[in-house]
């Protein structure tokens, strides 16, 4: 699965794109209250993570990559919500994007490709967290269909203030009805 425009292709990601991957995100961590993680990756300790997402199946990582640099320009992922199996038909999505590439259409891309791929998957919803205030972050989950179905005052303390986090929610298509619910 590959999507592009003219200068910008998404592909699945690889153990090759760690390194970029690690310096997008640790600049997150280090500037941003977008995320609640405090202490910076390496790439031997985000390997992991790269490898819990595959080229097929509800959980994913696609990157953005400028195709004349080859430069690594943003990721968007699709992970477990939450451990249970119940969850299993539920994933939490997020867009990281460079520094470099924000305000270009990078975290479109990214979710157009992430949602087509989604598409054929058992998943029936897709989360996302928004740290507050991140107005960029709640025009693109709107944008893609996501609504706002509650807020967690004071969730999460950094830089030392509290956060709060809204949380968003999306139905997807093509979830597949499992036996379990059809006989009840």
């Amino acid at each position: 699965m590959r999507h592009s425009s003219s200068e910008v292709q998404v592909r699945p990601g690889i153990e090759a794109d760690i390194e970029a991957l690690v310096d997008i995100y640790n600049h997150y961590i280090l500037t941003t209250p977008i995320t609640f993680d405090t202490v910076t990756f390496t790439p031997d300790g985000r390997i992991d993570w790269l490898r819990s997402h595959s080229e097929d199946g509800p959980h994913r990582l696609l990157v953005a990559q400028d195709v004349p640099s080859a430069r690594i320009l943003g990721y968007a992922t699709s992970s477990p919500f939450r451990p249970k199996a119940a969850y299993s038909t539920s994933v939490e999505v997020s867009v990281y994007c460079s520094r470099h590439a924000r305000g270009r259409g990078v975290g479109t891309l990214l979710y157009e490709a992430l949602f087509e791929a989604l598409a054929g998957e058992d998943v029936h919803r897709a989360y996302a967290g928004v740290a507050q205030p991140n107005e960029a972050s709640v025009r693109l989950h709107t944008r893609f269909g996501f609504r706002h179905v509650g807020t967690y005052a004071e969730v999460g303390r950094k830089f030392g203030q509290y956060w709060d986090v809204a949380w968003y929610e999306k139905a997807l298509p093509g979830a597949r009805e499992s036996t379990e619910t059809r006989q009840a």
